[in-house]
């Protein structure tokens, strides 16, 4: 019976922090995805987060995910989409996690919320944002229509991977997570060392 609740909970907690990671890449999709899922019945969400467990919750998350998917395709504008998508994508990374979280206590759920689904959802982003500067600065933006497409793609996939495969989704998220950490580690890293006071005073 442990071992049954233990198993039950890791696939809650993978599915979790893979659609959190999810909205790293588009900050609705994984919500509408959850919605949907919610809604017909594959998953049944607590009673205080039956905000998102209605038809009416739908309706708005798929709106919102059309407006957020068009509006990474207008030159600029996707920049302050990212900007403004940065912290969504945390806070809706911590909801999804706490919404699937096992039964526990409301410290422990929203604190393993925070961690492992914003956490996961922040660096996703942060990720994303790095690829989206460098093909900016590489390509003058032209490139970013790529990139806006290779996220949508992830974000779909991904959202429709943890609801069917959570294992193999969680598996996935935790690669994707060692390579975002590696990439932002070592841009931190030459950002940290060619600002260095030694070098500003070359």
């Amino acid at each position: 019976m442990d071992q049954l609740f233990n198993i039950h909970t890791l696939i809650e907690i993978l599915l979790g922090i893979s659609l959190s990671a999810a909205s790293g890449f588009r900050v609705f999709v994984p919500l509408l995805a959850l919605s949907t899922a919610a809604v017909f019945g594959h998953i049944d969400l607590p009673t205080n987060f039956d905000w998102i467990e209605n038809s009416q919750a739908l309706a708005v998350f798929a709106v919102a995910s059309v407006l957020e998917i068009g509006g990474y395709y207008i030159p600029l504008f996707d920049h302050l989409l990212d900007v403004a998508a940065t912290p969504a994508s945390i806070l809706v990374g911590t909801i999804i996690t706490a919404s699937l979280a096992p039964d526990m206590n409301p410290l422990a759920q929203w604190t393993l919320a925070l961690v492992a689904g914003g956490g996961t959802a922040g660096i996703t982003k942060g990720f994303m944002n790095l690829f989206r500067a460098t093909s900016t600065a590489t390509s003058g933006g032209l490139g970013n229509p790529v990139v806006a497409t290779i996220e949508l793609v992830a974000a779909i996939a991904l959202s429709l991977l943890a609801l069917t495969l959570p294992v193999v989704a969680g598996i996935a998220v935790i690669g994707l997570l060692a390579i975002a950490i590696s990439k932002l580690w070592q841009f931190f890293s030459r950002f940290l060392l060619t600002n260095s006071p030694n070098n500003l005073s070359q």
